[in-house]
């Protein structure tokens, strides 16, 4: 990835900083978004590269333009998108969700994503080049109890994959979504805090252990260099196996 333009959003912690991290490893200069300057600084203070943090909410659509505005002023046209900002506000059973919870949980987990490709994907179909990752989730593969809002919006996040990958594919832009299963972040914390929650989860899968941050960045590297040039329009799930049942 040396050279190479990286916008990440919501890196100030968990897979979003762990897929930073790895890009900067790889030599790509990474500009990293979040709503909190001092979280923020602490990942550019990891960095084994090169990480420039701004300040964004991207709920806020003037916040969006003017993180890809001065992105590229800054450095020049984004080569590489991660879409990985999110949020679960309403694990709540589907009779209770308001319409409130559910214009926060499309505005912050899906029209984020519409927005900065729509501004970002021109740049990179003029080149003929780029690569697109969207972090979803299994919870987009499979219904979550009393997670519906969530996987609703993962689930649409997959299919908006796929249909920019289906069309910004002869421009040579390829998009991609990663489907992680259950790995030990602030936002999955419901499920893996309490010993008796963590037990029962990963009882359900395969692999006997909570995944970790940086398995994932692994796959978004891979999806953001030439190694996976011939891929697009895909949904790689990580998930220690819990879809097999």
């Amino acid at each position: 990835m040396k050279g190479k333009i990286a916008l990440v959003t919501g890196a100030s912690r968990g897979i979003g900083k762990a897929i930073a991290l790895a890009f900067a490893r790889e030599g790509a200069k990474v500009v990293i978004c979040g709503r909190k300057q001092e979280t923020l600084a602490e990942v550019v203070k990891e960095a084994p590269g090169s990480i420039f943090a701004a300040v964004c909410h991207v709920g806020r659509a003037e916040d969006l333009q003017r993180l890809v505005e001065s992105t590229t002023a800054q450095f020049g046209l984004i080569d590489v998108l991660v879409n990985n900002a999110a949020t679960n506000i309403a694990q709540v059973p589907v009779l209770t969700a308001t319409d409130q919870q559910f214009d926060k949980m499309v505005e912050v987990n899906l029209k984020s994503a519409f927005r900065l490709m729509q501004a970002v994907a021109p740049g990179m179909c003029e080149r003929g080049s780029g690569s697109i990752i969207n972090i979803a989730s299994i919870a987009g593969l499979k219904p979550q109890y009393e997670g519906m809002l969530y996987s609703m919006t993962k689930a649409a996040l997959i299919m908006m994959t796929q249909s920019y990958a289906l069309e910004l594919g002869p421009m040579g832009v390829r998009v991609n979504a990663i489907a992680p299963g259950l790995i030990k972040t602030i936002l999955s914390e419901y499920y893996w805090k309490d010993p008796a929650a963590e037990t029962l989860a990963i009882s359900q899968q395969a692999v006997k252990r909570l995944g970790e941050p940086e398995e994932i960045a692994e796959i978004a590297v891979m999806l953001a260099s030439g190694r996976s040039s011939y891929v697009t329009g895909q949904t790689i799930v990580a998930d220690g196996g819990r879809t097999l049942q």
